[in-house]
């Protein structure tokens, strides 16, 4: 019996071994490897001249850098805040209303933007909103205005960009969490006297909140790191975290201090999934 137990535990770490080797090689060395770079200097003409330093981590706190990267925290919450407050509408109609055939076909359709390629969608908001725009040029047509409105390269065409790609990841989450509320529950609490809002209030929200902590973090995190749709939609006036690493990558070569912006929003990930989940062990208990 003991050799049975022997030979399968070896088996399994036969079977568990690619895994290992390809997180090991795709994920963990390039973390060391950007963590490793971002102690070094940059060369004269770019790259890396290997003198330890850790003025790259001190450069963070300059001013031209410390705003793009409060900023960045701030539009993630603010892009969380938002999709929460439209999509938990929507999830909770997909998952209350109508027989599955209807439910599915407008999951699809909540899906539908997932079928076309990121920098399409992004794109598209900037014909629709740019000055020769379809919303321009309606407005213009119905005698609303009468000199294009200033839409794209705002700050609302970048929060609107990020609110339409990000949406699905909230929606998703919030179904599955409200779609698993025992629906007794409901009749249990009209047969006591409470109101639709009541018992929206006392069970649908307390028992959606693995959901609503789910998609959070699932749109959160993400636009940490975002830069095609700041640089899209919001050009230079209003550049984010994701935007200076790409310019210090390509632009300015200066892959070092672009390694120590990575790794800071490494480290904001890191921080935000660890809150994530203490927040999950205060809900379970």
């Amino acid at each position: 019996m003991l050799k049975h137990k022997i030979t399968y535990s070896r088996l399994r770490n036969l079977f568990l071994l690619p895994s290992v080797v390809w997180i090991a090689v795709f994920f963990v060395a390039p973390v060391i490897l950007v963590l490793v770079f971002s102690f070094f200097e940059r060369g004269i003409y770019g790259g890396i001249e290997y003198n330890f330093t850790v003025k790259n981590f001190l450069l963070i706190f300059d001013d031209l850098y410390y705003k793009p990267v409060t900023r960045t925290f701030f539009v993630a919450l603010l892009n969380a805040t938002i999709c929460l407050l439209a999509g938990y509408p929507l999830a909770y109609y997909i998952s209350t209303r109508g027989s599955n055939k209807f439910k599915n076909t407008l999951l699809i359709l909540a899906l539908l933007p997932f079928w076309t390629n990121f920098l399409i969608r992004t794109f598209s908001w900037m014909m629709l909103l740019g000055n020769e725009g379809l919303i321009n040029s309606t407005l213009m047509k119905m005698h609303l205005i009468h000199e294009p409105l200033q839409l794209l390269f705002t700050p609302f065409a970048v929060q609107l960009g990020l609110l339409y790609n990000y949406l699905p990841f909230m929606v998703l989450p919030l179904y599955a969490s409200i779609e698993k509320i025992d629906k007794n529950l409901y009749l249990a609490s009209n047969d006591l006297g409470a109101s639709g809002l009541k018992t929206f209030w006392n069970v649908t929200l307390p028992l959606s909140k693995p959901g609503i902590l789910t998609g959070l973090f699932l749109v959160f995190i993400p636009t940490l790191g975002e830069f095609v749709t700041p640089d899209l939609l919001g050009g230079a006036k209003s550049p984010m975290l994701g935007n200076i690493v790409k310019d210090q990558f390509l632009t300015a070569r200066n892959w070092p201090f672009g390694s120590a912006l990575v790794f800071v929003i490494m480290m904001l990930i890191l921080l935000s999934i660890i809150l994530r989940d203490k927040v999950f062990k205060i809900q379970s208990t």
